[in-house]
Formats: C-alpha cells, sequence, structure tokens
C-alpha cells in the first residue's frame, strides 16, 4: 500500500490525482495540503510514502520545500512547467508529470513508485550493509561484483545499461534510471538522457563533450547545467 499525500494550490489539481488515486487499489490517500506549510506541518506528525508536488505555490515553492525535508518521501512532481525537469531530477524525484495529464500517465508514474520500493526491499542484505564500495549487477545469468571506484560511466541503450569500467564492458538489463538510483549521488552525475558519468574519472570537458580516458560522452542541452555546476 502507498500512501500519499497531494500538494497543490490549485483544487481542481486535488480532484484529479485523488480521482485517479482512488481508482488503484494500492493507493491510500492521506491529506490535502494547499501550500507547502500545511504540508510540514503535516509530514511533522504523520508518515507517508509519496507526495504529488506542484511547484508554483504561495509562500513556499515546491522545491525549496522539498529542499527542507531531511528524509523527504518519494515524490512525483506535477506541474504545468517543464523548464523545472532538470533540478527536479537532481533532487531524486520518482516522476515529472506536467499538467494536464491522463490516467495512463500517472499509472506510468505510480508504476515507478512501486518499482523502486519492490526494489528496495528486495537489495541483498550484505549488499546493503557489508559495502558501500562494491555493487553486484545481473549479466545474463550471473552476477557480477563492481567496484564502484572502478565505474567510467553508464550508458543507456534501449531496455538495457552499458555498465563502463576501466577494465571492462557489462551489459545489464535494467534502465539507465534504475541503474543511477543504486549508485552512490555525490559521485555520479546524468549528463545526457542517455549518460551518467563518474566525475572522478573526467579527464576533461570540451564543449558538449566530455573526456573519460579515450571515451568521449555527450552532454545533453537539458543537462548542461549539471556540468556547468562542477566547474563554478
Amino acid at each position: 500500500m502507498i500512501s500519499y499525500i497531494i500538494i497543490d494550490d490549485e483544487h481542481i489539481a486535488h480532484d484529479i490525482i485523488k480521482k485517479y488515486g482512488d481508482m488503484l487499489p494500492n493507493m491510500q490517500f492521506k491529506a490535502h495540503c494547499y501550500d507547502a506549510i500545511e504540508a510540514i506541518e503535516y509530514l511533522n506528525k504523520h508518515k507517508v510514502d509519496l507526495i504529488f508536488l506542484d511547484l508554483n505555490m504561495p509562500k513556499l515553492k515546491g522545491f525549496e520545500f522539498l529542499k527542507t525535508l531531511v528524509s523527504p518521501p518519494k515524490v512525483i512532481v506535477t506541474t504545468a512547467y517543464s523548464e523545472f525537469a532538470l533540478e527536479g531530477y537532481e533532487l531524486n524525484i520518482v516522476d515529472y508529470l506536467l499538467k494536464p495529464f491522463g490516467f495512463e500517465r500517472f499509472l506510468k508514474a505510480v508504476n515507478k513508485v512501486t518499482a523502486i520500493s519492490k526494489h528496495q526491499k528486495e537489495l541483498p542484505v550484505k549488499q546493503k550493509e557489508v559495502t558501500t564500495s562494491q555493487l553486484f549487477l545481473r549479466q545474463n545469468k550471473s552476477h557480477i561484483q563492481v567496484e564502484i571506484p572502478t565505474i567510467l560511466y553508464i550508458e543507456a541503450s534501449g531496455n538495457y545499461t552499458k555498465v563502463v569500467t576501466i577494465n571492462d564492458t557489462i551489459t545489464i538489463r535494467e534502465k539507465i534510471s534504475d541503474m543511477i538510483e543504486a549508485l552512490p549521488t555525490n559521485g555520479f552525475l546524468q549528463v545526457h538522457k542517455s549518460f551518467a558519468i563518474a566525475t572522478t574519472h573526467i579527464t576533461s570537458i570540451e564543449g558538449n563533450r566530455i573526456h573519460i580516458g579515450k571515451h568521449i560522452v555527450p552532454i545533453g542541452k537539458l543537462y548542461k547545467a549539471n556540468v556547468n555546476r562542477l566547474l563554478e
């Protein structure tokens, strides 16, 4: 069961999200919050699994509110403004729904939450507790242990992701978004819809290209701000 609240200053947005949520048996509605202050007060007293978060709200904007949370629940952004998508993914949101959105798109976002929760529950105990410098990757029927510091970059390839290390390339049946979530957030940076890099392995940055040893990774327009922050 996924417990959730809606944070939005528009009543019609609450009506639509709750209507869609009521159609799903695994969704449990908890509260309507019409600004971030109401949400903070609610979350100080209650725990939820998911927030549907609008961005353009009075008193405190959506992302400003999100940055105040020490251990935020999973977040699905619901907004009419596409230009804030990059910042949202930097804050590890699950999905970014552009208003107006239909039930099918809503369901896709909720399914991501379900998949992430299931993946977290199924992580082997030794992967969580023994070390944070290693990762087991499943390639075909084998589980290959990879030292995270040896990963140069990861690349999306359809329903697969290529994990390029110093010594090898491992292809796994995972979406790049799921792979990024499994990696340490302070060491890897998404620079293109199909690429995320290990910042410690950058050799040089030239125009819209990043050199990592003998490899060249493109910088996507939507992710240029990510790279620029490295240069500040």
